[in-house]
């Protein structure tokens, strides 16, 4: 199969899973400031581009990130660390999901991995990856406690806002509505604004 067809197939694979929905500069721009181009990636690490696209297709490695509007597959530049710590491709997927005692749950957070919708955190890693679940669901506790102090609330949104990056207009598109630091970090400081230190103005 040619390099054309890999990436038309991987193309097509990324739009069942995201949608298609357009780019606009500014994501093109927060895009190439936060991912990489998967060829650039493969020929700084020594990896033959297609034979990684051939992985993506096989649900081995993740989808793409992001495709840019002048159709650059966009991938983390940490994309095969997973792999290089689980000893190799083959051993990823019983790697990852044995960080879940729940093997329901480890193969649920597998297919999500997998889709490469993990875009909501600088470093995927099945450990940040159940941080950022403890964090939201002790956001949400926080929030309906009354007598939750505000500094443990405070701690929490910036634990979070160090995990996840900005996001960008495409995101709010591809999952149909408002993203975690919009809901989780973005409005619970609006609602929850830290008190003024006494003579800072």
């Amino acid at each position: 199969m040619s390099q054309t067809d890999l990436k038309q197939q991987l193309a097509q694979r990324f739009r069942e899973v995201n949608g298609d929905h357009p780019m606009t500069d500014a994501d093109d721009a927060y895009v190439s400031a936060q991912f990489v181009v998967l060829e650039e990636l493969c020929a700084v690490r020594g990896r033959e581009a297609d034979e990684v696209r051939r992985l993506m297709l096989d649900g081995r490695l993740p989808l793409p990130g992001y495709l840019r509007s002048d159709g650059a597959e966009m991938v983390p530049a940490d994309l095969f660390a997973l792999a290089d710590e689980a000893g190799g491709v083959d051993l990823l997927e019983a790697w990852f999901t044995a960080h879940w005692a729940d093997p329901v749950a480890g193969k649920a957070e597998w297919d999500a991995y997998l889709s490469g919708q993990y875009v909501c955190l600088h470093s995927v890693t099945p450990a940040t990856i159940r941080r950022k679940d403890e964090l939201t669901a002790a956001i949400g506790a926080a929030i309906d406690d009354p007598d939750a102090p505000a500094a443990r609330l405070h701690a929490l949104v910036d634990e979070l806002d160090a995990l996840e990056p900005a996001f960008t207009a495409y995101d709010r598109l591809r999952f149909g509505g408002p993203t975690s630091r919009d809901t989780c970090i973005d409005a619970i400081r609006a609602r929850f604004p830290r008190p003024e230190r006494p003579g800072r103005r």
